[in-house]
């Protein structure tokens, strides 16, 4: 265990020993680390919504990722293997609804085979258990979908992300500021930050660690940070299947390698529900859920990235694919009967959206891994989409193990 004296213990002006800017499932599980690592450390949590889990966290999938198809050697895929037995466990341990599904990646064209036998052998240097399939051994996992060839993967699951963030939140013990919105950073060298937020209200701390998703360069400009990346946001349209009885787990299409998205993939979740989705269209606000939300401002950083007019270029085949099955019901359900034939354009039944908040560079190209940065005071969360939800609590105690090595550094005498 840490031992960390706390501001508490020295005195002095600040409010907190730890402050997290972010209220979504990663911010929330370190402060959880934190406070589990080091007891007495004070910390503060601020969330700009009017409660936890607002964006990514509460509007993905709920699949609990195995970590079959992430760079071996990767913070994603050691965290993802690590963080999937470790969120069965906490919702285990906390009644939090769950369950361990098993999925299936299906091959559908034959140029997919050699990209789905390459996925076998990373779920192996992945230390993640696969069975392969052939045609006619498809339906006895999923009587209604189709395909070549196939994979399952027996460690994929679901959970509801909302409740492990509440409990994330619960268990923490920190003191959680909601409707606290981060207008300005003043971090000085030697003494360290003071966040103001729109309310006015100013909170002060020895070390701050960014886990703003959606926002989280902009939170490290305010610092006086240049993060060398930007928030490209990517919505993700669903819909919910009315006929859920075609569907008995999770059935995904085999990916793309040059692109971070897993395609359109069917979810059955704990609510017995089936989910299908999501596409992957450029936003045109941060929090751009639906074409009618445009922010000028947002959209005019995101055109102003020389990064996002590189990707549109090197990508803009792919992304034709995705526009036209966000603008079009009937192209979005011709993707679906790929893998699943039986269903028809009035199977599908509009939900919500999530937005992907990807981390581009400069030059275009797509941050690949989760990205963790240190400078004076602060600790920044820089590229955590999916599956940061599923890797949560390994990603937590490395932030928090962070937060907690600069904090005793800036109170050692």
């Amino acid at each position: 265990m840490a031992q960390v004296r706390t501001a508490s213990a020295r005195g002095g002006g600040h409010d907190c020993d730890v402050l997290v800017v972010g209220g979504g499932i990663v911010g929330l599980s370190t402060a959880y680390a934190i406070t589990r690592a080091a007891p007495g450390t004070r910390l503060t949590v601020l969330e700009k919504e009017p409660g936890p889990a607002r964006h990514q966290t509460g509007r993905n999938s709920g699949v609990i990722h195995s970590g079959v198809y992430y760079r071996p050697g990767s913070l994603k895929a050691r965290y993802a293997v690590r963080g999937a037995a470790e969120m069965v466990k906490f919702c285990a341990e906390y009644g939090i609804p769950h369950a361990v599904t098993g999925k299936l990646i299906v091959a559908t064209e034959r140029t997919e085979l050699p990209r789905l036998h390459a996925l076998v052998q990373r779920a192996r240097e992945n230390g993640i258990p696969v069975r392969e399939l052939g045609a006619a051994q498809i339906p006895e996992h999923e009587p209604e979908v189709r395909g070549l060839a196939a994979i399952h993967v027996g460690t994929t699951g679901v959970c509801d992300y909302v409740a492990v963030a509440r409990q994330l939140a619960h268990a923490s013990g920190a003191e959680i500021r909601y409707g606290a919105e981060v207008r300005h950073v003043d971090r000085r060298p030697g003494l360290g930050v003071a966040v103001r937020t729109r309310s006015g209200d100013v909170i002060r701390a020895r070390v701050m660690v960014n886990c703003a998703g959606l926002h989280c360069d902009e939170i490290a400009r305010l610092t006086g940070d240049d993060p060398g990346m930007r928030i490209v946001p990517f919505r993700g349209e669903y819909y919910e299947l009315a006929r859920p009885e075609l569907v008995r787990g999770l059935v995904y299409p085999v990916p793309d390698p040059a692109f971070p998205f897993l395609g359109v993939h069917l979810t059955r979740g704990i609510d017995g529900g089936v989910h299908i989705g999501p596409n992957a269209v450029p936003a045109l606000a941060r929090e751009g859920y639906g074409w009618g939300v445009v922010r000028p401002r947002e959209l005019g950083g995101t055109l102003a990235w020389p990064g996002s007019w590189r990707i549109a270029r090197r990508h803009w085949r792919y992304g034709a694919g995705e526009l036209r099955r966000s603008l079009s019901k009937a192209a979005f359900t011709t993707a679906v009967r790929r893998l699943l034939p039986a269903v028809t354009e009035d199977d599908l039944v509009a939900a919500p959206a999530g937005v992907r908040a990807q981390a581009v560079l400069a030059d275009g190209t797509l941050v690949d891994d989760f990205l963790i940065r240190e400078a004076a005071h602060t600790v920044h969360v820089l590229n955590a989409p999916s599956p940061a939800a599923t890797a949560s609590l390994p990603i937590g105690r490395e932030v928090g193990r962070r937060a907690l090595a600069m904090l005793e550094e800036v109170v050692r005498p």
